[in-house]
């Protein structure tokens, strides 16, 4: 089960990333941890943008209410999310939902 975490207005998402892949998306859950691959390489914070702009879409809020918060430069990273609930963020992560 995924571990997020409710920190004042917004939600703690604890990742895994897998940067270059063929495209962007929910791959399930990986030691408590969402498992996104993303189809932009690991350089210069395309990978970041990358999930940044996926979880926006996926989760209906402005892509500057998705900021890394921990992790910019490691595959594990943590992502907070202004304006969602915890039962919004468990919802758009179902694997059905994100295919």
């Amino acid at each position: 089960m995924l571990q997020l975490t409710l920190e004042g207005s917004a939600v703690l998402l604890p990742v895994k990333v897998v940067p270059g892949a063929s495209r962007t998306r929910f791959l399930g859950e990986w030691e408590g941890r969402a498992r996104i691959a993303v189809a932009a390489a690991p350089e210069k914070g395309k990978a970041n943008a990358a999930l940044a702009a996926f979880l926006a879409k996926l989760l209906s809020v402005r892509k500057r209410d998705v900021t890394v918060v921990a992790g910019l430069t490691f595959p594990q990273k943590t992502i907070r999310i202004e304006g969602v609930t915890v039962d919004a963020v468990r919802a758009a992560l179902q694997p059905l939902a994100c295919e």
